[in-house]
């Protein structure tokens, strides 16, 4: 993989960080190497409609994933392995459109490349294409070296992801990874493999403190942590988990910085009373 200089990276709107940064273009992958050499860290959210999307574009969010956690947190599906390329085409063109600074990632779905490195481009391309979006994301390691490999020279920006990786829960279930020395040997493995492979950066998923940490220390591409301590050179939850919209049990490495739930759980329960007891629609929100 080609390095680039800090004078290649240099952002051309005059910005200097990611995070909050002013400028009329849309962040590139260029500006993340830099940030990495700044020693700059930087947010990442998931988004997955162009209302949200906007809303975290306006407040500075620089990288926004199109997860397919959107499986679990907006179609009603167990896990991420049900999502197609078509669901995320969609979803990935709707965020696209509701922003115009922040660099959007999408994720390539289950059995969309997992088959080889032409299947990957096919329907990398159809993502970057149809939805518009500047890089993809895809899980493993060494085992997705030639598929990384062969997307970036197509010109395509790829964000790798090792760690628990979600599409192979019926595999490894949702459990810690990189315990033993011989596990944290291999995601070592894997780090370095994707970042020879031509990778961007890599999000590192569910892994201990500890190895993040070397790991970040041992590559030159950013590492994006979730779940994997507070040394990786970005973190990204998603947000829901974050703004607290998930029912139920979340991870242990969620901060929930609001509970919107009980917000529009009241908000609604208000509604239904006001329509229920004839105090809605009143005088003004009536025409004649």
């Amino acid at each position: 993989m080609t390095q680039l200089s800090a004078a290649q990276t240099k952002p051309s709107d005059g910005s200097k960080a990611l995070y909050g940064g002013k400028g009329t273009r849309r962040i590139t992958v260029r500006d993340i190497a830099l940030a990495k050499e700044r020693g700059e860290k930087w947010p990442m959210l998931t988004a997955y409609d162009a209302m949200t999307a906007s809303v975290f574009d306006e407040s500075g969010i620089p990288v926004m994933l199109v997860g397919d956690s959107a499986g679990n947190c907006h179609l009603g599906y167990e896990s991420t392995v049900p999502v197609t390329l078509d669901e995320m085409t969609m979803l990935s063109a709707a965020v696209v459109r509701g922003t115009s600074r922040a660099l959007i990632v999408a994720d390539l779905p289950f059995g969309s490349y997992q088959e080889g490195p032409v299947q990957a481009l096919r329907s990398a391309t159809r993502l970057i294409k149809d939805a518009g979006v500047g890089a993809v994301k895809l899980e493993g390691g060494e085992r997705s070296y030639e598929q990384i490999r062969l997307l970036v020279e197509a010109g395509i920006p790829v964000m790798a992801h090792i760690g628990l990786t979600p599409q192979s829960v019926n595999a490894m279930g949702y459990r810690v990874q990189g315990r033993g020395e011989e596990a944290a040997a291999q995601l070592l493995r894997d780090a370095k493999a994707v970042q020879d492979a031509g990778a961007f950066a890599v999000v590192l998923e569910l892994v201990p403190a500890e190895l993040a940490a070397e790991v970040t220390r041992s590559l030159h591409i950013p590492t994006v942590g979730i779940g994997a301590g507070a040394e990786t050179d970005a973190q990204v939850l998603v947000w829901t988990d974050m703004l607290g919209l998930t029912s139920g049990r979340v991870p242990k490495f969620v901060k929930q910085y609001a509970d919107l739930r009980e917000v529009m759980g009241n908000a609604a329960k208000a509604f239904a009373e006001d329509v229920v007891g004839g105090t809605f629609p009143l005088e003004e929100h009536s025409v004649h």
